[in-house]
């Protein structure tokens, strides 16, 4: 009995030992495994916990919203395909079952990955759900999923200059993407932008209609808020996708509306009468001379269509004057014209938040001639986000506010900056509404609304010299008894048409941008027409001169 106990222990002893060798060496050889994927191929099909480029797990980027909640910009999970060649028996059949698939590479290019003696291989980045689930169905082991994150944006380039885009990491490269980079990161809380995406789409439609028409070579145009500063809409042509964003062009990610800085013309005028209204320089119905060229420092300063005799304050600004312009500016002082400008914020960057900032050109030194050129939009170039800013501060009591592409509200927004009274704003609402009514901007008239605004037509410099191409400009106002919004729209280089006799002035091509965004956008903002436009009249009291003769501007 006590052999064969003797002999049943040894037995069961041998059993444990071999047991235990066979359990070491299976620990050992996953161990062994482990070290390769994790160490010895470099991380590159290191655990998912890890993305295989090293970077740390993607993290969930707050979404971007408009101003009514709609999302702008939001962040996907997505899956990229991988595999380790060395698991794939048969390279050609694979890469063959792939390519129909996949939408990066051929079916050769797959083969010769999957052909590798590499321990991993990138196959395609951000699949679709449908792309994956096809990919599921073939069946194949060696081809693996990471899961990752994208940033999306529903509204694709309707709104790409002022939201921006991610790069491949997720990282903000542009716009409102790149200005609040950090805040998406670390915020669970939606941006909320200014914008309202359904006024951005009628601005947009309406540019690239007259772009077309007239053959630009791209467009600009913004929405603002003259209470608040709020950017409603703006947007550049041409635009890009920012889901690709590498595929487009320079001019395409190109920012018109901000980065973009060009002599804006006759639009200046609103500022130069302003002004000098508001320094008590001119009174309304003082007269100028403008029968004659104006001859300044080796410069003629010319009329597009040359007037006789002398025009009133709101003569010269209705008929766009340069002369009349030059003369009052004259008159008022480079002092005062400096003064207003700077505080209209157009002699510096505007504070917006895009990192695409345009720099203004200012003249320096300001001669006396630069007085002169400047009162009529020469010799000085800004962005159209500055135009429509000093625009607002005109018209709406004379306050100016920061622009702002992050919504507001009305109650939290100061008195803001004043520069000029009460007085000088009404006087010059109504010299704005008398261009739309008799003057260069009658084709931005909007049936129901009381349109105010001014043309601008500006040679472009080009090689340091003017040349035949010209930006075509208008910005204006409604309503004018109570301004709610300045729009403005401009088109670079447009060609005169058959319809519009050769001409391609900003009468021609961007009043009726703005008249046709505001009748389109006016109802949806909660601003009723009237049955009618404000009836012109056989007697304006601005266009009656002061003996009371009737110096009214004949309506064509």
């Amino acid at each position: 009995m006590d052999g064969t106990r003797k002999e049943v222990l040894e037995t069961g002893r041998t059993r444990l030992l071999v047991a235990g060798i066979v359990f070491a060496v299976a620990f050992s050889a996953i161990s062994v495994r482990v070290l390769e994927l994790a160490v010895l191929s470099g991380g590159a099909a290191r655990d998912l916990a890890t993305r295989a480029d090293g970077a740390p797990p993607a993290q969930t980027r707050a979404d971007i919203v408009d101003r009514n909640g709609h999302v702008l910009a939001t962040t996907l999970p997505v899956a990229s395909l991988y595999a380790d060649p060395r698991e794939v028996n048969d390279p050609a059949k694979v890469a063959n079952l792939l390519a129909p698939i996949l939408t990066e590479s051929t079916a050769a290019e797959l083969q010769a990955l999957l052909d590798s003696t590499k321990h991993f291989v990138w196959l395609e980045r951000k699949l679709t759900p449908r792309q994956q689930y096809k990919i599921n169905r073939l069946g194949i082991p060696a081809l693996r999923f990471q899961e990752s994150e994208q940033r999306f944006y529903p509204y694709g380039e309707l709104t790409a200059h002022a939201v921006g885009y991610t790069n491949v990491d997720g990282k903000g490269i542009a716009g409102i993407e790149q200005s609040f980079n950090q805040l998406l990161k670390d915020s669970n809380q939606p941006l909320q932008l200014s914008l309202d995406v359904r006024v951005q789409h009628i601005l947009m439609e309406e540019l690239r209609a007259k772009m077309e028409e007239f053959e630009g070579i791209g467009a600009a145009g913004l929405v603002m808020d003259v209470r608040t500063g709020e950017l409603l809409a703006m947007g550049s042509l041409p635009t890009f996708d920012p889901h690709e964003p590498g595929r487009a062009s320079d001019d395409a990610t190109f920012n018109r509306a901000t980065l973009g800085i060009y002599e804006m013309g006759s639009t200046f005028k609103i500022f130069s009468i302003a002004a000098a209204l508001e320094a008590h320089s001119v009174k309304l119905f003082d007269k100028f001379d403008v029968s004659e060229p104006l001859h300044k420092a080796g410069f003629t300063i010319r009329d597009y269509k040359q007037k006789d005799g002398k025009l009133t304050v709101p003569q010269i600004f209705m008929y766009s004057s340069n002369i009349g312009t030059a003369k009052i500016a004259m008159q008022m002082g480079k002092e005062v014209q400096q003064t207003t400008l700077r505080d209209l914020g157009l002699t510096r960057p505007v504070n917006l938040e895009l990192p695409e900032i345009g720099t203004p050109m200012v003249p320096h030194p300001w001669r006396d001639i630069s007085t002169v050129t400047v009162s009529y939009g020469h010799g000085i170039a800004v962005n159209a986000v500055q135009l429509a800013s000093a625009v607002s501060a005109t018209v709406n009591g004379g306050h100016r506010h920061s622009p702002t592409l992050l919504r507001r509200d009305p109650e939290d927004v100061g008195a803001g900056k004043t520069v000029f009274s009460a007085k000088t704003s009404e006087q010059m609402r109504q010299l704005m509404r008398l261009v739309v009514e008799y003057g260069t901007g009658k084709n931005a008239d909007a049936y129901g609304y009381r349109v105010g605004g001014k043309t601008g037509t500006a040679d472009k410099q080009k090689n340091g010299r003017y040349s035949n191409a010209k930006i075509s400009s208008f910005v204006g106002a409604f309503p004018m008894d109570d301004p709610r919004y300045v729009v403005f729209a401009m088109v670079d280089e447009p060609k005169g048409q058959e319809h519009t006799f050769g001409y391609a002035t900003g009468g021609w091509v961007a009043a009726p941008v703005v008249k046709n965004v505001i009748e389109r956008m006016g109802p949806m903002l909660g601003i009723q027409p009237h049955p009618a436009n404000m009836p012109k009249k056989e007697n304006h009291p601005l266009l009656v001169n002061a003996e009371g003769e009737d110096e009214r501007v004949a309506s064509n």
